[in-house]
């Protein structure tokens, strides 16, 4: 094992120094147990030891290679004429590390361990040796990024990262036809998903007690840039309107006789009856996040949201004025991600902004299911933090409630947005 190590040592050493392209070595070359294959957190060094351990046993993304063999994915290639999904480029690219041949280094095997730490951390051949070593520490971040290195510990770059597959991008993409197919329709919100996963890496909580908040909030600015990324690059390069970037329950929702119909009673803002509604569950949350952070820009993004989101519904409307419009207020989102990452939070602030969400119910829930879902989420995920540094007495009763709205949304179609904001707006006024 010690001459194995010193072999990746040296390997990671002069590939670090050279100028060949970084490529992907697999994740046995993290395997080790003096490197993050260990049982055991540890707890007197910077990283745990024990990443690759709790990823192979415990993390969902372990079998997204193995999702392609299922019965839904076999129907699906079927469909969309693939071979099959274990084999179709669209689907390994984000299912697993599917990198091109060229890019494989000598013992990278094969594909089959699913989304693999390369994936998220970028090709390791031109790092895999200095960052364990004390060179490392010693390395700038532009340096580090030199040699293929992804940085996560930025709450907007891991989020971003994240992205790329939760949301796509121009190679990685779940369009409409993807999803009628059976692919799950994307969503995403950064706080819950790491909530729900094995944690595998360490946070700043020593030093930014609110870190969680923190990346809660950085993460909705970066989730509206990406966003708004997407919707310019369909309008100008995809196909127009892209189904999947609209509120897929207006549609595919439950029909009803017209009196009874609370999409009708509702009637539909700033849209004409019939046009399909852009889907708003990214700018929501940070709509309320902003309001309390950042008033000044939060008006003004709203106004420019509103704007783009008469463009993006109008049925054969102007695609280069949405492109630019998309392109213009993604610059915008990114900064305000960043102005996001560097506030002060501390559990007044965390308190006020979920609470804001949860009031702001009547807004929300006319926006949609996947609204009122990422509304939901973030409350939950701000709750969790909360509740973990000090515990409220009605704290039964506020999970009782969340587990109750969370079963207004187990059936999408169904979803009744009168009820949900009824629901969600007695949630607010239970929370600390």
């Amino acid at each position: 094992m010690r001459t194995g190590l010193l072999f990746l040592l040296s390997c990671g050493f002069l590939a670090a120094q050279s100028a060949e392209p970084a490529k992907y070595t697999g994740p046995g070359s993290c395997a080790a147990p003096s490197c993050h294959g260990g049982v055991q957190a540890r707890t007197d060094t910077s990283v745990m030891q024990n990443e690759y351990s709790t990823w192979v046993v415990k993390d969902k993304h372990t079998h997204a290679y193995e999702v392609l063999k299922g019965r839904v994915a076999v129907r699906m290639a079927k469909m969309l004429g693939f071979n099959d999904a274990v084999s179709a480029p669209r689907c390994l690219a984000c299912h697993a590390v599917d990198a091109p041949k060229e890019q494989r280094a000598p013992n990278f095997t094969d594909i089959s361990d699913g989304v693999s730490c390369e994936l998220c951390h970028g090709p390791a051949s031109n790092y895999l040796g200095s960052h364990m070593s004390g060179e490392w520490k010693k390395m700038s971040a532009q340096q580090k990024a030199a040699t293929g290195y992804l940085d996560l510990h930025d709450p907007v770059k891991r989020t971003e990262q994240c992205l790329t597959c939760h949301l796509g991008t121009q190679e990685r993409n779940v369009d409409h036809e993807l999803i009628a197919a059976g692919h799950p329709d994307l969503y995403f919100e950064l706080a819950s998903f790491q909530q729900a996963m094995p944690m595998h890496w360490k946070d700043p909580i020593d030093k930014d007690p609110w870190f969680e908040i923190r990346s809660f909030a950085a993460a909705q600015g970066a989730q509206l840039a990406k966003q708004l990324d997407r919707v310019a690059r369909n309008a100008t390069t995809g196909i127009w309107p892209e189904y999947a970037d609209l509120d897929c329950f207006a549609c595919h929702h439950s029909l009803t006789n017209a009196e009874n119909s609370w999409q009708q009673e509702r009637g539909y803002q700033n849209r004409k009856p019939g046009n399909p509604p852009w889907q708003l569950s990214r700018f929501v949350v940070l709509r309320q996040v902003l309001g309390e952070v950042d008033p000044g820009s939060r008006a003004s993004l709203e106004t420019s949201i509103n704007q783009l989101y008469a463009g993006v519904t109008a049925l054969n409307g102007n695609k280069a004025n949405v492109a630019n419009q998309a392109k213009a207020l993604s610059e915008t989102a990114s900064k305000l991600a960043q102005t996001l990452a560097t506030a002060n939070y501390d559990q007044a602030r965390a308190s006020r902004i979920m609470k804001a969400i949860a009031n702001d119910a009547d807004y929300i829930s006319r926006q949609g299911e996947r609204a009122a879902e990422q509304a939901l989420m973030s409350v939950n995920a701000t709750y969790n933090a909360v509740a973990a540094k000090s515990r409220p007495g009605n704290d039964a009763a506020v999970r009782n409630a969340i587990r109750g709205l969370f079963q207004q949304l187990d059936n999408p179609s169904a979803y009744n947005a009168p009820k949900f904001a009824e629901a969600f707006k007695a949630l607010g006024g239970m929370l600390p």
